[in-house]
C-alpha cells in the first residue's frame, strides 16, 4: 500500500446509506435532563427590604429613576418619593443625603414638569428637616440654587425664585453665610454687564437694566419678582446684624464692667450655713481671665469676602452696584408725564409696587450702614454720592398718591382722604411715602439745614397732615411716622433751641394724634415711648437754658388722670404710665407732681383704685411713687390705711408702704428730711393706730354694736370682745403690728409726742 493510499484512509469519510441515523459520537453531550426552580420567599427577608410606596417601590428605586433621561419618570420618581416619605417619615433622617443630592440636581432640568415636582418635594421637605440637620448639605443645595438663578434659561430662573422662597422661609440663617453669592446672583437676574463707552477697556464695568422680549412675563414684572426677594433677603441680613449688634455691645460693656462696675454679693448667712459657694478668680474678678495665644478664626481672622455686607467695602460695592438700577426701576416706573401734581402724584398698581421695593431695599441698605463699625463715616459717603440723584427723582413728585378703579372714585372722598385711597390689591402706599421720608431724613443733620430746607418742608409738611388728618393708623405705619418726626426733631435741634416753630408745631401734631380715643394697644404704646424719649431728651439737656414745650407739659399733667381711667383695662400700658410717672416725679416735675397730688385719692383707693386692681410689680411702683407725691392729707392716709388693713398689698409692700410714710412725717431721724413735714402729726398717728388695730374707726363702732355674731366672741374673764381670724390673716396683722411698733419706737421723747399718743390711743381705746 502506497503512502497516498494510508492518508487517504484517515480521513475516509463514511457515505451513509438513505434512511439510517448519524452515528453518535464519542465526546457527544447527553441533553436528556430536566430542571425545577427553587423559591426561597423567607431567605434575606430579615433588615433587607424598605418600605413602598402604593407603585411598591422603595426608596432607592425611586431615587434612581431621578436619574433617568425620561422626564416623565423622573416627574413620578419625584412625586412617588413625596408619597413616601409622607407615609414613613424616618426615611428622611436615613437617607436624608441621598434624597436632597438628587433633589438638587434636578433645579436645573429642562423639563418645567420636573422642576415643578421638585418644588413641590422641596416645600414638603423644609418645614420637616431642621436647619442644624440640612446644614451639612447646604453648601450642595446654595450651588445648585445659585446655577439655577444664572442658568441661560429663563423658565429655570423663574422657577430658582420659587425654591429662593422656600429657603428663604425655613432656613434664612444658612443663606446669610451665603450672602456674597447669592446678591451676585440677583444683580444678573435683572442687568448686565456693560463696558464703558469711555474707557473700552474692562478696568471700569457698568451694569445696565436688562430687558428680554422672549420673556413669558412682562420685564417689569419680572424685576418686581426678583427685587421682592432681594427685599427678603436684606431684611435677613439686616435682623441678623442687629442681634449680632445688640450681643456685641453687651459684651463690650460687661467686659469694661468686670471689677469696676459689678460686685459680687455675699450673703454671709446663706455662706455660713453652705448655701451659697463663693468662686474665686484670677484678680478678684466676676469672670475669668484666659490668656491664650490663639485666636477664633470666626472672630478676628473673616476675610472680607466672608463678612457679606457686614464689612464696609463690601457694603460700599454692592451699593454702588445695585443703588443705579434701583433708580433705573423707578424711572421706568414712576409717571414722569404728569406736571407738578396738586394732591399728589396718583399711581397705577404695579408701578406702585416696583417703586415701593424699591425704597424698601434703599432702605435696608441704609439700616446696614448704620450698623457698620462707623455709621458717621458712611452717613457723609451715602449724602455725598447720592442725595442729589434722590432728591432729583424721588421728591420732584412728593407725595404719592393710589389711584383706585374709576368707577368707585368720587371726588368728594378724593377732597377728604387725599393721602390715604386704598387700592384694589390692598398696598399700603402710605408706608411708601413713609419709606421714602425716612430714607431722605437720615441723609440730611443740623449743619445740612440750611441746604436741605426745601425737601425737609415738604416731609414735615406731609408728617403734620398725616398726623392731624384723624386716620387711624396701625402700629407699622406710625412706628414709621414717629421716627421721621423724631429725626426732624433731632435736626432742627439747632444750637440748643429746644422750643422752636417747627418743633413745637410737629409734637402738636402728634399730641393731636395721642388725644384720639380707642387707640389700639401698640399704638398708643409707640405714643408714649415717644413722648417719654422727647422728654428724656429734654431733661439730659438742663444744662442748656431751655423752656420746656407746652405740648410736653400738658401731656405730662394727664398722665396720672389716664391712669385713674384705664385701670385694670390693659396692666401692661398701666405700667408703662406709671414708669413715665415715676421718671417725671422724680426730677422733681411741677406739672406731674400737681397732677400726682389731684389724681392721688383716686389712685390710692382701696376698693377700685389702680393700688388694689393692678399686679404685684405695678402695686410697688406705686407704693414708692408714695415718697413724691407733695402731700398726703388726711382722705389719703385713711384710703392706705384701708388698703394695709384690707390685705389687698403683700407684706412686703405694706411694710414699704409704712416706713415711707415714717419718712415723710417729722418724727423721722434725719437732720434734713427730703420732703419736709408734709404729713401733720395727727394724721400720722392716726395711721399707724388704724393700722395697728385692723379697723378704722366707723368700723370699730360698727363692730360693737353687733351682738351675736359667730365672728365676735366675748370671754368671761374680759368685758372686751374679740374678733375671730384665720391663722393667716392673724400672720399679716401681726407683721404690720411688728412694723408700726417699730416706727413708734424711733419717735424721740418729746412732751409734745407723748400728748398726741396719749391722745391716740384714748381716741382708739374708747371703743373696747
Amino acid at each position: 500500500m502506497t503512502k497516498k493510499r494510508k492518508h487517504q484512509e484517515d480521513f475516509h469519510k463514511l457515505k451513509l446509506k438513505v434512511g439510517k441515523k448519524k452515528p453518535r459520537l464519542e465526546n457527544a453531550t447527553d441533553t436528556n435532563f430536566r430542571t425545577k426552580t427553587i423559591h426561597l420567599p423567607e431567605q434575606l427577608r430579615q433588615g433587607s427590604i424598605l418600605p413602598t410606596n402604593n407603585r411598591k417601590l422603595n426608596i432607592k428605586d425611586l431615587l434612581s429613576q431621578m436619574n433617568h433621561y425620561s422626564a416623565g419618570v423622573k416627574q413620578s420618581a419625584l412625586f412617588g418619593l413625596k408619597d413616601l416619605l409622607s407615609q414613613y417619615p424616618f426615611i428622611i433622617d436615613a437617607h436624608l443625603s441621598n434624597i436632597l443630592s438628587e433633589l438638587a440636581a434636578v433645579f436645573t432640568d429642562k423639563e418645567s414638569s420636573v422642576r415643578k415636582a421638585a418644588v413641590c418635594l422641596l416645600q414638603f421637605l423644609a418645614p420637616k428637616i431642621r436647619a442644624e440637620h440640612i446644614s451639612p448639605f447646604f453648601p450642595l443645595m446654595s450651588a445648585h440654587l445659585s446655577s439655577a438663578m444664572t442658568h441661560i434659561s429663563e423658565e429655570i430662573q423663574e422657577d430658582s425664585l420659587k425654591v429662593l422662597d422656600i429657603f428663604l422661609k425655613e432656613y434664612p440663617t444658612l443663606l446669610r453665610d451665603r450672602s456674597t453669592v447669592l446678591l451676585n446672583n440677583f444683580v444678573e437676574l435683572i442687568s448686565h454687564q456693560q463696558l464703558s463707552t469711555q474707557q473700552k477697556s474692562r478696568d471700569k464695568i457698568s451694569w445696565m437694566i436688562s430687558v428680554n422680549p422672549s420673556r413669558r412675563m412682562m420685564s417689569q414684572q419680572w424685576r418686581l419678582n426678583v427685587l421682592v426677594r432681594l427685599q427678603k433677603f436684606l431684611q435677613i441680613l439686616v435682623e441678623d446684624s442687629s442681634v449680632l449688634e445688640i450681643d456685641s455691645e453687651g459684651q463690650k460693656e460687661r467686659t469694661h464692667s468686670v471689677g469696676i462696675q459689678k460686685s459680687l454679693c455675699v450673703n454671709w448667712q446663706e455662706h455660713a450655713a453652705g448655701q451659697q459657694h463663693i468662686q474665686l478668680y484670677e484678680n478678684g474678678d466676676l469672670y475669668p481671665k484666659i490668656n491664650s495665644l490663639f485666636t477664633l478664626r470666626s472672630l478676628n481672622m473673616t476675610s472680607s469676602d466672608e463678612k457679606g455686607l457686614s464689612s464696609m467695602n463690601n457694603l460700599k460695592g454692592f451699593i454702588q452696584v445695585i443703588i443705579p438700577l434701583l433708580l433705573d426701576c423707578w424711572v421706568e416706573a414712576s409717571p414722569t408725564q404728569l406736571a407738578t401734581p396738586i394732591l399728589g402724584n396718583i399711581l397705577e398698581p404695579g408701578s406702585q409696587k416696583i417703586m415701593e421695593a424699591v425704597l424698601g431695599i434703599i432702605h435696608l441698605l441704609w439700616k446696614l450702614a448704620k450698623l457698620n463699625k462707623d455709621p458717621y463715616e458712611m452717613e457723609i459717603w451715602l449724602r455725598a454720592n447720592y442725595l442729589i440723584d434722590f432728591n432729583h427723582h424721588f421728591m420732584c413728585y412728593f407725595p404719592y398718591s393710589f389711584q383706585e378703579t374709576i368707577k368707585q372714585r368720587k371726588k368728594d372722598h378724593l377732597k377728604s382722604n387725599k393721602y390715604y385711597m386704598t387700592s384694589s390689591n390692598n398696598i399700603d402706599h402710605l408706608l411708601l411715602n413713609l419709606t421714602l421720608c425716612e430714607i431722605m431724613v437720615s441723609l440730611s443733620n443740623t449743619s445740612t439745614l440750611p441746604t436741605d430746607a426745601h425737601w425737609l418742608d415738604l416731609i414735615r409738611k406731609f408728617v403734620i397732615e398725616t398726623l392731624q388728618d384723624g386716620c387711624k393708623l396701625n402700629s407699622k405705619q406710625l412706628n414709621k411716622l414717629l421716627r421721621v418726626t423724631w429725626r426732624l426733631l433731632e435736626i432742627q435741634l439747632n444750637k440748643g433751641n429746644m422750643k422752636t416753630a417747627a418743633t413745637e408745631t410737629l409734637m402738636k401734631a402728634v399730641y393731636t394724634f395721642y388725644q384720639q380715643r380707642n387707640l389700639p394697644f401698640p399704638v398708643r404704646t409707640l405714643l408714649l415711648n415717644f413722648f417719654a424719649r422727647v422728654y428724656q431728651k429734654e431733661e439730659m439737656n438742663l444744662h442748656i437754658n431751655r423752656s420746656q414745650s407746652k405740648v410736653l407739659t400738658c401731656w405730662l399733667a394727664g398722665l396720672p388722670q389716664q391712669l385713674v381711667l384705664l385701670g385694670l383695662k390693659n396692666p401692661e400700658l398701666s405700667e408703662q404710665l406709671i414708669g413715665i410717672i415715676y421718671s417725671a416725679a422724680s426730677r422733681a416735675n411741677k406739672e406731674i407732681l400737681q397732677s400726682l397730688q389731684a389724681a392721688a385719692p383716686l389712685i390710692y383707693d382701696p376698693l377700685d383704685g389702680a393700688i388694689v386692681l393692678l399686679p404685684p410689680e405695678s402695686q410697688q411702683h406705686l407704693v414708692q411713687l408714695l415718697y413724691f407725691v407733695p402731700d398726703l392729707p388726711s382722705n389719703l392716709l385713711a384710703s392706705l390705711s384701708r388698703c394695709c388693713i384690707m390685705g389687698k398689698l403683700s407684706v412686703k409692700l405694706t411694710t414699704t408702704l409704712i416706713r415711707i410714710l415714717r419718712i415723710r412725717s417729722s418724727f423721722v431721724a434725719w437732720k434734713y428730711p427730703a420732703q419736709g413735714s408734709s404729713v401733720t402729726d395727727m394724721d400720722y398717728f392716726s395711721f399707724l393706730f388704724s393700722t395697728l388695730t385692723g379697723f378704722s374707726s366707723e368700723e370699730l363702732s360698727n363692730l360693737q354694736s353687733i351682738r351675736g355674731k359667730p365672728h365676735i366672741n366675748q370671754t368671761q374673764l374680759s368685758p372686751v370682745q374679740l374678733y375671730l381670724t384665720d391663722l393667716e390673716q392673724f400672720s399679716y396683722h401681726w407683721t404690720m403690728a411688728e412694723v408700726v411698733i417699730q416706727c413708734l419706737s424711733t419717735i424721740p421723747s418729746r412732751s409734745q409726742c407723748i400728748d398726741i399718743v396719749q391722745s391716740g390711743i384714748c381716741k382708739y381705746l374708747k371703743y373696747f
